[in-house]
């Protein structure tokens, strides 16, 4: 049990804080509202554990035998960070009364968390800190997985809930291009640490 909340409180110590997800999340709060974004959300919350899952069950492996797989996914994951920045800094769902964007779908926002370096440290860091080669690998990283998935639903809530009271503060189209921009910038800076040695 003592593992159990060690694990919980890492999770939500990392889910909680700002990064890629997080930010995205609430500005899709803010532009699309809740209904609209609960694809993206859930598309979280699933491919996130899906990823520690597969990681922890071998794919590290793998990257010891082929490092630039690792090397690939890093610039994979910079170059579709700076595309989802673009989108963010252009969404607006008054512009022109029609969308100009739309929030991540299940499918895509699953698919992110392989190139979301937030994702990737949260992940590692948690298999390596709560996994020991005294007991079976698998049913320890079972147990991780579906307490990362148990805080990440709260976690991601949170943050979608944020964006849709932002919603009502941000007024204006002029008030919602400077939230958007300003979202896309702090995307952009949460790169920085993937690419500094």
């Amino acid at each position: 049990m003592e593992l159990i909340f060690a694990i919980a409180l890492f999770a939500f110590s990392s889910g909680i804080t700002p990064g890629p997800n997080n930010i995205m999340l609430m500005s899709s709060g803010v532009n699309f509202g809740i209904k609209h974004s609960l694809p993206h959300l859930f598309g979280i919350c699933f491919g996130f554990p899906a990823m520690v899952l597969a990681v922890g069950l071998g794919l590290t492996t793998l990257f010891q035998l082929y490092p630039v797989l690792h090397i690939i996914i890093k610039y994979v994951g910079i170059t579709y960070l700076l595309y989802l920045a673009w989108l963010i800094a252009n969404s607006s769902n008054k512009l022109k009364g029609k969308a100009t964007a739309s929030p991540l779908t299940f499918i895509q926002a699953a698919a992110f968390q392989w190139v979301n370096p937030k994702a990737w440290i949260m992940g590692i860091g948690a298999i390596a800190t709560f996994t020991t080669m005294e007991q079976a690998l698998a049913p320890q990283i079972i147990t991780i997985v579906s307490v990362l998935f148990c805080v990440a639903l709260p976690s991601a809530f949170v943050w979608l809930g944020f964006g849709v009271a932002l919603k009502r503060i941000l007024k204006n189209q002029k008030q919602q291009k400077i939230f958007n921009v300003s979202m896309a910038l702090l995307l952009v800076l949460s790169i920085i640490p993937m690419i500094a040695p």
